[in-house]
């Protein structure tokens, strides 16, 4: 938690806490060697001069300890404690060897012939060298007395060492004081110069900020040249950068226009290929109105013909030919609707010179887009009239089979093209050439949920639209 906090800092404040920790902690080091290295030659000092007192005191105490006079080894020690005043001597004690005191320089704190306290004498270590107790700041020294091989006694000496503790602690102070000092003044320093440092970083992050809300805008070349090497280099990388990106985006941007205008162009094709269809077979009912209007059924059945045809030219205009085609259309797709695709390419079959075998065997209403079915039908009945050679036969089948709505039209043609099959199978964008009938037919049948496929024949090809009927519309068929 305390790390995610810590990364959450800015890059300015974090640099120099980083630095400071680890200035504490060498500082930490250093002053732990400093200490260690007084207080050994401290304690140097005093076993120096302590040594130099016992063997004074020794050698004046001997004769005294060897006779148990008491005043001349009493005298002995008061004249060395004036002699070495650069000691504090707490007290100096001479002991018999059973452990009687023999002399004190304190005779009132411990009488002649008394015995040392056990207290006192485990503070002596037992070869008599100096032992220092910092907690009470006393330090304790020995020293055996010896006539040959024949002990005589011991002189236990006390000192005051609370002058150099004192001297220990003002040094430690004095360190941490310093180090502190150091520490923050350099850790200060250390955030003018990160933000110093990282000034060229805020620039940079004003511009690509920039970006978000408009265009990327270069840095300024006077501002490059004040900034180190390393940022002037990395500012003229991001220039560059700018310079592609804006490119890049003028190109986008003329691109997108162009392609603009070319799906206008294909929709604009694409709309007057699916109008100029119903159109033909409008002109063959008009003829036949003028020659044979007299007739009641004729007329009957050409005006209604000239009715559906409108209502298809209306519907791929409001529609925009496939993009605004989801929904089921204003009734079900009847047997008439698909017979009067024979009156649409009757001009065409008669002008090629073919015959046309129709076989519809819808019995009733089907829930099916009845214009987007039409204009699948025309446009395959279109294409197929075009493949086959003169004298050939286009056949229409349409019947409800494994619970879909199939429509097969057949031609005597050379066989589908490759390029024709392929956009059968992924209509996502209008052909650059011809076969704009098959793509129309394809995205409409996509648009019904059904698919076309094709199969070559002898002669000539087959293409099938099937469509899944839902359970209702199988119910009305059956």
């Amino acid at each position: 938690m305390r790390l995610a906090l810590l990364r959450s800092w800015p890059l300015a404040a974090r640099v120099p806490l980083v630095v400071a920790g680890l200035m504490v902690a060498v500082s930490l080091v250093i002053g732990q060697v400093v200490l260690h290295r007084l207080a050994r030659d401290q304690e140097r000092h005093v076993a120096d001069l302590a040594a130099a007192y016992l063997d004074g005191v020794s050698t004046a105490v001997l004769p005294a300890a060897i006779r148990r006079d008491v005043w001349e080894a009493y005298d002995a020690l008061d004249r060395a404690r004036a002699r070495y005043e650069g000691l504090a001597i707490v007290f100096a004690v001479v002991t018999e060897p059973a452990g009687h005191v023999l002399a004190a320089s304190d005779p009132r704190l411990f009488p002649v012939g008394s015995l040392l306290p056990e207290a006192l004498l485990e503070r002596y270590g037992p070869d008599g060298r100096l032992t220092i107790d910092e907690a009470v700041e006393l330090a304790f020294l020995a020293r055996e007395l010896r006539e040959g091989a024949v002990p005589v006694g011991r002189i236990l000496v006390e000192l005051d060492i609370g002058a150099l503790i004192a001297e220990r602690r003002a040094v430690r102070w004095t360190l941490v004081g310093v180090n502190a000092g150091l520490t923050l003044l350099l850790a200060g320093l250390g955030v003018m110069l990160v933000r110093r440092m990282l000034g060229p970083v805020a620039i940079l992050r004003a511009h690509v900020a920039a970006g978000a809300e408009g265009p990327i805008r270069p840095v300024d070349e006077a501002v490059i040249a004040r900034q180190p090497a390393e940022f002037a280099a990395l500012f003229r990388a991001f220039n560059r950068t700018a310079q592609a990106v804006a490119e890049r985006e003028a190109m986008a941007a003329r691109l997108a226009a162009e392609e603009k205008y070319a799906l206008l162009g294909k929709l604009a094709s694409a709309m007057a290929h699916e109008v100029n269809n119903p159109l033909g077979g409008m002109f063959t009912a008009v003829d036949t109105l003028a020659r044979h209007g007299d007739d009641p059924a004729v007329r009957a059945r050409s005006i209604g013909f000239l009715r559906r045809g409108l209502t298809d030219i209306r519907d791929v205009v409001r529609a925009g030919l496939v993009t605004s085609k989801g929904r089921i259309g204003e009734g079900p797709l009847t047997r008439a609707d698909l017979d009067d695709l024979r009156h649409l390419v009757r001009h065409e079959i008669e002008r090629r010179g073919l015959s046309l075998v129709w076989r519809n065997d819808l019995a009733r209403g089907l829930a099916l887009d009845r214009t987007m079915v039409r204009q699948i039908a025309l446009n395959l009945l279109l294409n197929a009239c075009a493949a086959s050679p003169p004298g050939g036969c286009v056949r229409l089948e349409a019947r409800v089979a494994a619970g879909a709505f199939a429509l097969t039209v057949r031609d005597d043609g050379p066989g589908l093209p490759a390029a024709a099959r392929a956009l059968l199978a992924a209509p996502d964008a209008p052909p650059p050439g011809g076969g704009l009938g098959l793509w129309t037919a394809a995205r409409l049948a996509a648009a019904l949920g059904g698919r076309i496929t094709s199969a070559d024949g002898a002669p000539g090809t087959s293409i099938t639209l099937r469509v899944p009927l839902a359970d209702g519309a199988l119910a009305d068929v059956a």
